[in-house]
């Protein structure tokens, strides 16, 4: 009787902890999901605003050009960009060689020593 009762507190307190953790776990992961559903969205609207305003858009950006600049220029700097990209490193051996290291004998991992022999 006395040990009846003793298991069926110990069931209950266990089913407690079972669903408040339940219920925590769950919880925390339906509080994160709305905020990263609504809360980061808006967070994020906010920052933009206040740090760079409003987007523009490409027709209310003046087209400003610079007379002085001639075909030439170009040239020289897509024959640079070219020669950037396309520069050439040191050409290394692609074959790998491995080698196996030679293990010299230590007694101290030898499991011969451990070994006691009682006759």
């Amino acid at each position: 009787m006395i040990l009846s009762i003793i298991l069926m507190s110990q069931l209950r307190e266990g089913y407690l902890i079972l669903f408040s953790g339940l219920i925590i776990v769950f919880s925390a992961l339906l509080t994160l999901s709305l905020f990263f559903k609504f809360g980061l969205p808006w967070m994020l609207f906010v920052y933009k605003i206040i740090t760079k305003g409003p987007d523009k858009k490409i027709k209310d950006i003046p087209m400003a050009s610079n007379q002085k600049f001639t075909g030439e220029e170009a040239a020289v700097i897509a024959a640079a960009i070219h020669m950037y990209l396309n520069e050439q490193h040191d050409f290394e051996n692609p074959i790998l060689t491995i080698k196996k290291a030679e293990k010299s004998y230590s007694p101290w991992s030898s499991k011969i020593y451990g070994i006691q022999n009682k006759l």
